[in-house]
């Protein structure tokens, strides 16, 4: 068992657009199924372009026991958030999940 409480949320991934330089992720990358293109530059994570944000990555229910499909090669925008920042709190809070 893990002490990370992102285990136990994963309210960002469904909070956010998650877009990023097009280049980040390559074509060979288990995580270039998972994108969409939004600019000849921009790519986003895919779900995350919604009005209801869910990024095709997190496996489980937010709140709930959840994981993200391709941890290893998510992008740049996915490994800023940490645990109790601002962002995770504003995620949190968006999903009715108490602060950290």
């Amino acid at each position: 068992m893990t002490d990370n409480p992102c285990t136990a949320c994963g309210a960002c991934c469904a909070a956010f657009r998650v877009s990023f330089y097009w280049a980040e992720i390559p074509e060979d990358s288990p995580a270039a199924g998972l994108t969409r293109s939004l600019t000849p530059v921009f790519a986003c994570m895919a779900g995350t372009d919604q009005a209801a944000p869910r990024c095709a990555a997190l496996t489980g229910e937010v709140g709930g026991a959840t994981a993200c499909s391709i941890y290893p090669h998510r992008p740049s925008p996915c490994r800023e958030v940490m645990p109790g920042d601002e962002k995770c709190q504003h995620a949190r809070a968006r999903h009715g999940l108490p602060a950290l």
